[in-house]
C-alpha cells in the first residue's frame, strides 16, 4: 500500500490538471460560440469544481444557506486553508463569483488564461500602486454587478486557526457600498495541506453567514467592521468543528503589513 500511495497521488494530480485544461478549453469555446462571458463561470460551478473532492471520496457538507437576495452583488470573505478553497467556494456560492488572487497566477498556462478571460482580480501586495489599481478595478466590477470572493487573511493558515485580517477587502466593500457575506471553511487543509501535493480523504464543511451591511461605514469604523467580520467568521468556523482563532480585538495592533489600500479611496 505504501508503494501505491505515491502512484495514486501522482494520478490524482495529473488528472486534476487535465480536468482543468479540459474545462477551460470547453468553457472558452462555449463562451466564444454563445458570446456569453459568464458561461465559463457557470461551468466551473456546475462541472469543474466538484471533482476536487470526489476524486478522494471526501464528503462536502454545507450548512443551509442564509436568506439572501442573490441577484444583488456581494463581497464574500472566507478563511483560507488550502488551494481547494476556491473550487469549494465555486460550488457552494449559488452565483457566479470572481476572486482576488495573487498576481503570479496570471502567468500559469490555461489557469491564468481562464482567470484573465473571466475577469478575476490579480493583486500584487509587494507593489502598493499596483495593489491600489487592482482593487479599484475590483470596485468597478462590483458596481457593475459582479460578486467578489476574497481571503482577508492574505495567505493560507498552516494550522487551521484563522489569521489576522488585512484591510484591503474591507476598504473595497465600503467603497463599493455592498454587503459582506462571511464564510467559514474547515477540512480542506486536511485534504491538501500547505506545501503538499498529496491529496487525502477528509470531510469538508462550509457555513455561510448572514450579510453584514457596509452602509454608513467611514474612516475608523472600517476597523470595527473588520473586527466584527473576523469574529463572525471565527464563530462560523467553530460551528463547523474548526478551532476558530483569537478575537480580532485581542490581536496586537501595528502588525498589519498589508495596507492593500488602507485609507485611500478606490
Amino acid at each position: 500500500m505504501k508503494l501505491l500511495s505515491p502512484l495514486i497521488a501522482l494520478f490524482q494530480a495529473v488528472f486534476l490538471i487535465l480536468w482543468l485544461v479540459f474545462w477551460i478549453t470547453v468553457s472558452g469555446l462555449a463562451a466564444i460560440l454563445t458570446l456569453n462571458g459568464e458561461l465559463p463561470l457557470v461551468m466551473a460551478r456546475r462541472f469543474w469544481a466538484s471533482m476536487h473532492w470526489h476524486i478522494t471520496g471526501s464528503p462536502l457538507l454545507v450548512e443551509p444557506l442564509p436568506d439572501v437576495d442573490w441577484s444583488k452583488p456581494h463581497i464574500f470573505l472566507m478563511n483560507h486553508q488550502s488551494a481547494f478553497d476556491i473550487p469549494v467556494a465555486f460550488a457552494v456560492i449559488p452565483v457566479n463569483i470572481r476572486f482576488i488572487a495573487k498576481h503570479v497566477l496570471k502567468w500559469i498556462p490555461f489557469l491564468g488564461w481562464y482567470m484573465v478571460g473571466t475577469g478575476m482580480i490579480f493583486l500584487n501586495r509587494s507593489n502598493r500602486r499596483e495593489a491600489m489599481r487592482s482593487l479599484k478595478l475590483a470596485g468597478e466590477r462590483i458596481r457593475a454587478g459582479s460578486n467578489i470572493l476574497a481571503f482577508p487573511e492574505g495567505t493560507r493558515s498552516k494550522d487551521g486557526r484563522i489569521l489576522p485580517f488585512k484591510k484591503g477587502s474591507f476598504v473595497l466593500a465600503v467603497e463599493a457600498g455592498v454587503p459582506i457575506i462571511p464564510m467559514a471553511i474547515e477540512g480542506t487543509r486536511g485534504m491538501l495541506p500547505k506545501g503538499s501535493i498529496r491529496l487525502r480523504r477528509h470531510t469538508i464543511r462550509v457555513k455561510v453567514g448572514q450579510p453584514i451591511s457596509t452602509a454608513g461605514i467611514k474612516g475608523p469604523a472600517r476597523e470595527a467592521l473588520m473586527n466584527q467580520v473576523r469574529d463572525v467568521i471565527i464563530q462560523l468556523h467553530r460551528d463547523i468543528g474548526g478551532e476558530g482563532g483569537v478575537p480580532q480585538e485581542s490581536l496586537a495592533s501595528g502588525n498589519d503589513k498589508n495596507v492593500d489600500l488602507a485609507d485611500r479611496p478606490i
